[in-house]
């Protein structure tokens, strides 16, 4: 478990180095805000390490907000860290302004040596909305302009990589438009965006992807809250399988995993094909609580979709 005295813990990425440990790359905000709905305009990436996922240690934040005037000088949010075929690690995340009152999303690329120390990469966001598919920030429609937390892996094929995006379509009702988007690149830094690899299915946004093959069976996990969507039942988690990890992804078929509390999970990989789901607990009690879970572990069946092993 994670959780800081003094500030509030919420989406978190994972990876692995060469020695073992574990890093978590996590938003983070003061506590001292007292309203956590206020969070979000302050949100940092922070970073901590662990051995066994479980007992954390915290390091220096990895990217917070830049100077002023810059597209993300207001908050850095949710992303990923993938390692290149240089040895390089590079972090992607969103970003938002004070220009555009924080309703703009983009898409930015830190780098480092030794996933410790972070460098931004340029000054300008790598991957911003097309609206050739892709909706704009239109306040008549939606709230913001949503294209962030963006989630890459390489090319099943080994052409490239590929990007995840909470992203909506540019056509149909305003609150059914949530797609997964899709960029594409040959060096992790010149990204291409492309059509979405979903249609839109009753959701307002689908947030936090992410890609994962469980038992052979390509899977799409997405959480999504009720607000503005089409769809009203309680469940926040989601699952939907692809023919490979480019899907397509049927979001309208997606079976939900039920928890009470967690949001935001990411499966992550054990040692011996095993996986589990790490989260934040949002509101237990009417009470916003913001620490990351234990892993919980999880299997896929094509029956029964995600479950939680039952410990012994």
């Amino acid at each position: 478990m994670l959780r800081l005295p003094d500030h509030w813990v919420w989406d978190s990425w994972y990876a692995r180095d060469d020695n073992g440990l574990w890093h978590v790359f996590f938003l983070r905000a003061s506590r001292a805000l007292h309203d956590p709905h206020r969070r979000h305009r302050r949100a940092t990436i922070g970073h901590a390490v662990s051995t066994d996922l479980r007992s954390w240690r915290l390091v220096a934040d990895a990217v917070v907000p830049a100077d002023a005037p810059s597209w993300d000088d207001l908050a850095t949010w949710t992303g990923c860290t993938v390692r290149g075929p240089d040895g390089r690690w590079y972090l992607f995340y969103t970003g938002v302004g004070h220009a555009e009152d924080g309703l703009v999303q983009r898409i930015g690329l830190a780098v480092s040596d030794d996933l410790m120390t972070w460098h931004r990469h340029g000054t300008e966001p790598i991957v911003q909305a097309d609206p050739t598919w892709y909706e704009l920030l239109d306040k008549d429609l939606w709230y913001e302009q949503a294209w962030r937390d963006p989630w890459v892996f390489p090319d099943p094929d080994g052409g490239g990589w590929h990007m995840l995006i909470t992203a909506r379509a540019n056509t149909g009702p305003a609150n059914t438009r949530g797609v997964v988007g899709h960029a594409t690149s040959t060096d992790l830094v010149t990204w291409t965006v492309a059509p979405p690899l979903s249609t839109p299915a009753g959701f307002g946004h689908l947030e936090v992807p992410q890609v994962a093959v469980l038992g052979g069976q390509p899977l799409l996990l997405f959480s999504t809250d009720a607000t503005g969507s089409a769809r009203r039942d309680d469940h926040r988690i989601w699952v939907a399988t692809g023919e490979t990890t480019l899907g397509p992804w049927d979001i309208a078929s997606a079976q939900p995993f039920a928890h009470p509390h967690l949001y935001a999970p990411r499966l992550v990989p054990g040692p011996a094909d095993d996986w589990s789901l790490i989260g934040f607990l949002d509101h237990v009690d009417g009470t916003f609580v913001g620490e990351l879970t234990d892993p919980i572990p999880v299997r896929y069946g094509p029956s029964t979709g995600l479950t939680v092993v039952q410990e012994p």
